[in-house]
C-alpha cells in the first residue's frame, strides 16, 4: 500500500509514522508533482483547514487531489482533514465538498479543551484524542455513522471516504486505519 499524506500543514509526520508501523509505504504531497505518482489512499490530516484550504488552492493541488477523492480514490480526513472533506461546514468555507455530511468547526473549543475519552468506533471501543475538533452536525444520504460522543457525530464513512473528528495517529489503537486500510483493499 502507498500512502499519500498531505504535508502542508498539520499533524502528517504522525500520520506517516503510524502508517509506516503499520506496514504502509507512507509519503508526503506538498507539492503538484508529488501527486503524480501511484499512489492507492490519501490521509488528511489535523491542522488548520482554513490555512489547508488556502494552501492546497495555492499550490496547485485542489484541483487534481478533488477529482482523485471523486474517482474513487481512498481517503481518511481526520479532524481539520473531516472538514476539508465536509460538503458543509459551519464557521468556515468547504474545501473538497465529497462527504455529504455538515460539520461545526471547533464544536469542542479551543486547544485548552483538547480531551480524550474511550468510546465506541465501528463496533469496538478505541482511545480518542480531541484537539480543538469538530464534529458532525448532520448526515445525508448514504453516509453511515461509525462514531458518537456526548450524542455527536464524530467519526463517518461514506462510500471511499473515512472521516474522524479525532486524531487516530496520536494514539496506539488501530481501528481507524485497520477500517481505512480495508478501503484500499476494495479500491
Amino acid at each position: 500500500m502507498r500512502i499519500g499524506v498531505l504535508a502542508v500543514q498539520g499533524a502528517f509526520a504522525e500520520h506517516i509514522a503510524a502508517l509506516k508501523l503499520l506496514g504502509a509505504d507512507a509519503f508526503e504531497i506538498r507539492q503538484l508533482r508529488d501527486i503524480s505518482q501511484d499512489f492507492d489512499g490519501l490521509v488528511l490530516p489535523g491542522g488548520e483547514s482554513t490555512v489547508m484550504n488556502k494552501l492546497l488552492r495555492d499550490l496547485g493541488l485542489f484541483a487534481p487531489l478533488k477529482a482523485k477523492i471523486e474517482a474513487g480514490l481512498p481517503v481518511l480526513g481526520t479532524c481539520a482533514g473531516m472538514i476539508l472533506l465536509a460538503k458543509h461546514v459551519e464557521g468556515g468555507i468547504p474545501c473538497f465538498g465529497t462527504l455529504d455530511v455538515t460539520v461545526k468547526r471547533n464544536a469542542y473549543g479551543r486547544q485548552l479543551g483538547s480531551f480524550v475519552c474511550r468510546e465506541q468506533f465501528a463496533g469496538q471501543e478505541i482511545t480518542m484524542r480531541f484537539i480543538r475538533a469538530p464534529y458532525v452536525e448532520s448526515v445525508e444520504h448514504d453516509t453511515e455513522i461509525l462514531a458518537e460522543h456526548d450524542g455527536k457525530i464524530v467519526a463517518v464513512r461514506q462510500s471511499n471516504q473515512l472521516a474522524a473528528a479525532f486524531h487516530p495517529e496520536l494514539t496506539e489503537n488501530t481501528a481507524v486505519y485497520d477500517l481505512f486500510f480495508k478501503s484500499l483493499a476494495k479500491a
